[in-house]
């Protein structure tokens, strides 16, 4: 089975992190995902991962604005904590709307950004949510303009995100082929439940059919997967579910 990586982000309101790193290390992951909440203090955190076997080899940075403005702290961050794919997560929300210019621009800004990056020896792309299939008004799709004006980004994509925009996620793995590189893997509870948890279920407790999914991603070449809940409201459950699950793919 592939080593599997768990984005940090569901365990915000678990912390401390020593705990939940010294969890995800007993249920058997080997990686997990980086997001601002972890860089305040690099090396204390490298510490603690390296304290539990656990690797970085990914993270979230947002704003998109401190890759223009603090490219340098932004790197050793990265070095520090053993990061090689750096991923922008979202504009804010003011930034979201169907506007073509807007999406050709943060696209050609997102082009820049990466040549820095990539001089560093790391890697950079976009992770995507679901405000980026609605539709702009000359009808192409704010995803679509993003990846043709920055072509030469990756693009780690949040296949549920894919679903909640209304979209068929085997239609953008077989589009992007060659562009998608890592993968959120999350699921989807059905109509009426885990409302709490705003919809979202463990992985294989909801409505995505992974096992397809997967092999679709495999048969692209991703390689790197990211288990990912936005709002659980059992930290423990989510982790040791999702990776039985995954295990399952």
């Amino acid at each position: 089975m592939m080593d599997v990586s768990f984005q940090l982000y569901s365990a915000r309101e678990f912390t401390p992190f020593d705990g939940v790193l010294k969890r995800l290390a007993e249920l058997g992951y080997t990686q997990v995902e980086g997001f601002g909440g972890n860089y305040d203090d690099p090396a204390a955190f490298r510490a603690l991962l390296d304290a539990n076997g656990l690797a970085m080899p990914s993270g979230h940075f947002f704003p998109m604005e401190q890759f223009e403005t603090d490219l340098g702290k932004v790197i050793e961050t990265a070095h520090t904590l053993g990061m090689k794919r750096l991923f922008v997560p979202a504009p804010p929300p003011e930034q979201r709307g169907p506007d073509a210019a807007h999406w050709q621009s943060v696209g050609a800004r997102l082009e820049t950004i990466g040549e820095g990056i990539r001089d560093a020896g790391l890697r950079f792309g976009w992770h995507n949510h679901d405000f980026e299939f609605v539709p702009c008004a000359d009808g192409r799709l704010p995803m679509d303009i993003l990846l043709e004006a920055a072509p030469s980004i990756e693009w780690e994509a949040d296949i549920a995100w894919i679903v909640r925009g209304g979209q068929d996620p085997l239609a953008w793995i077989e589009k992007y082929a060659d562009r998608i590189t890592t993968a959120h893997v999350k699921d989807i509870a059905p109509d009426g439940e885990c409302e709490d948890e705003d919809g979202w279920a463990d992985v294989g407790q909801g409505t995505m059919d992974w096992k397809g999914i997967m092999a679709a991603l495999r048969g692209v070449g991703v390689d790197l997967f990211v288990m990912e809940h936005d709002k659980p409201s059992d930290f423990d459950r989510f982790a040791s579910r999702s990776i039985d699950a995954f295990r399952t793919f």
